[in-house]
């Protein structure tokens, strides 16, 4: 993954200099079954220490939820911890603690995942609370009220509070017009001041069910003895036989788009995006999402990266810059560009600069010195991942759940080590151009200026 700075796209790329760095070769087999319900199971044993990692993936996210319901889909996140026909409100994180778990969930753009981590023998507490929370959740008015206060509040904190935050939101709901990306995962709030504790009971019975799911278990288990447990606890759920969701296609962008936002803030901001293909959008040419992940990292991964050495260090134009993309989305996603501007220089100065950078790598081939060291910084991400027996199974969870093989991760590094000058190149000229791109300023307003509530509009509106 590449580094993009502060909104927390994308996660940071380990040190550089590995150019020898190799997957372990005693790599773990990775063993799946699916039940008769439909529920997938997938299973990696890692027997280094006596922990066990358990990930419940929902098919479902802010871009299954139409208009007038965003934000749902991590409301009921939150009232999943409110109690089932056997358990009371908050009683399931006490056993999980009780056991001397942790325990936690997180909601994307493309899925909702729940996970436990757990000493090993405690896994079977673990899938009986999970499974039963799959089905027999018990919402109560009086907790639907106090959770979407606290979704609200949650949102007034990390958005509307954060102006940088809010930027992206409005930069998303600009570069994509069609596609439900352009929504926030925690939802507009005129959504969550009007939604229904029916609404939030529908959209559980819609998706949540075992043939909606994928449970990834990563460490110290035999693979028969997790699939005989889930068989025992989540085998007793019927499939819903559910159509798979189909997302609107984003209509191609045929010019510049453009939006300023106006918030109290300290320094200017500025976002560029471009649209890129993410893994299953790119047909046959199924290089050029790992070709542009070896861009970012090119142009913004790390203190060696050209932005961070050239605009940062030598010019002085940016006081910081990262690069981000992703291409392990449901649908295709962006190429992304965030940077402050330096002291006494402008915004306007900035995007000058970064878009002579991006030309710059469009006229001249990166050399094969820059290129080894730039994919020796990407492979040794991946291999340091691979550590952790959390983010192992976050990769096969998430690749799974936007209909992608668990099995392309093992290809990874292979497929990033064949990646050539010329391809970096051709992805260059091919993604980053004026057609493709979405711009966002934010333009401080002084700290403690009220902006104006936002209203959906045009991108040309302005936050106020």
């Amino acid at each position: 993954m590449n580094r993009f700075s502060r909104l927390g796209i994308a996660v940071g790329l380990m040190l550089s200099g590995l150019a020898a760095c190799t997957p372990p070769a005693d790599t773990p087999e990775v063993f799946e079954k699916t039940l008769a319900n439909g529920l997938k199971v997938i299973v990696k044993p890692d027997h280094r220490a006596p922990v066990v990692v358990a990930q419940i993936w929902y098919k479902v996210g802010a871009s299954y939820e139409p208009e007038g319901l965003t934000g749902i889909s991590h409301v009921l996140e939150h009232m999943m911890f409110k109690g089932t026909d056997s358990l009371k409100p908050g009683e399931f994180s006490r056993i999980i603690a009780a056991n001397g778990g942790r325990e936690n969930a997180f909601t994307g753009r493309d899925y909702t995942a729940y996970f436990q981590r757990l000493e090993k023998s405690r896994l079977p507490v673990s899938f009986k609370l999970e499974a039963d929370r799959m089905r027999n959740i018990r919402m109560t008015e009086e907790e639907f009220a106090k959770e979407v206060k606290v979704v609200m509040e949650e949102r007034r904190l990390r958005t509307e509070d954060k102006p940088e935050s809010l930027t992206y939101e409005r930069f998303m709901n600009t570069a994509f017009t069609t596609h439900t990306y352009k929504n926030p995962v925690i939802g507009w709030m005129e959504d969550l001041e009007s939604l229904r504790l029916a609404d939030l009971q529908t959209w559980y019975e819609q998706w949540y069910a075992p043939d909606n799911a994928t449970l990834v278990v990563v460490g110290d288990v035999e693979p028969d003895e997790v699939f005989a447990l889930a068989q025992e606890h989540y085998g007793v759920h019927e499939a819903r036989d559910l159509k798979p969701h189909v997302p609107a296609t984003e209509p191609a962008q045929t010019e510049t788009r453009r939006v300023r936002v106006q918030a109290p803030a300290e320094v200017p901001y500025l976002l560029m995006g471009f649209h890129a293909p993410n893994l299953t959008s790119a047909g046959a040419d199924t290089w050029e999402p790992y070709a542009l992940e070896v861009l970012a990292s090119l142009l913004g991964g790390g203190s060696a990266s050209r932005m961070r050495r050239e605009l940062i260090r030598e010019k002085q134009i940016a006081a910081e810059v990262g690069v981000g993309y992703d291409w392990s989305t449901r649908s295709p996603n962006l190429f992304l560009v965030d940077a402050n501007p330096a002291a006494e220089m402008s915004v306007e100065d900035l995007e000058r600069a970064i878009i002579e950078q991006l030309e710059k790598i469009k006229r001249e081939p990166v050399t094969a010195d820059e290129l080894n060291r730039v994919k020796a910084q990407v492979v040794a991400s991946n291999v340091f991942e691979r550590d952790s027996v959390f983010y192992e199974a976050m990769k096969i969870g998430g690749l799974e759940t936007v209909g992608m093989d668990w099995r392309i991760n093992e290809d990874y590094v292979d497929n990033i080590r064949s990646v050539t000058a010329e391809q970096v190149q051709k992805v260059a000229r091919k993604y980053l151009v004026a057609d493709k791109m979405t711009i966002a300023v934010l333009d401080p307003l002084p700290i403690g200026e009220t902006p104006m509530p936002r209203t959906p509009g045009g991108p040309e509106d302005d936050v106020r």
